[in-house]
């Protein structure tokens, strides 16, 4: 297993962003709904009820109404939970690319969350972003 990398400029130029195949989406679904039968790629609890993100034809066909279509991209470095500066670097270079994103960390990597039709911008401002550094 390999050791969380915390140095922005290392964690930059070896982010390697990737991007997953498919859809997803996010749905906001009541806390008691049952989800089994489904894969969430994450969910979240929140006060107004439970944020799902999950592949677009799993949602549909649970009858979720989808509030945000994406592609996935995750960033194959191996980030530190408590690395500085990653998650601005990466935003700002896709805020000048004219790319919203959502961002979820989990224990190994980032994983961003860009609109179906903006992935491959997204993916050549990460990239330029991993050449280039800060």
């Amino acid at each position: 297993m390999s050791k969380p990398v915390s140095d922005l400029n290392t964690l930059l130029a070896s982010m390697s962003p990737e991007l997953q195949p498919g859809v997803y989406v996010y749905a906001s679904v009541p806390f008691d709904i049952d989800l089994s039968g489904l894969t969430p790629v994450a969910t979240f609890r929140e006060r107004e009820g439970l944020t799902v993100i999950v592949e677009e034809a799993e949602a549909l066909k649970a009858g979720f109404e989808p509030l945000f279509r994406a592609a996935w991209i995750t960033l194959t470095v191996h980030s530190d939970l408590q690395a500085v500066g990653l998650t601005a670097a990466f935003a700002t270079a896709l805020g000048k690319a004219n790319v919203c994103c959502n961002v979820v960390a989990a224990a190994y990597h980032d994983h961003v969350f860009v609109p179906v039709e903006s992935a491959n911008a997204a993916m050549a401002a990460l990239r330029q972003l991993q050449r280039d550094g800060l």
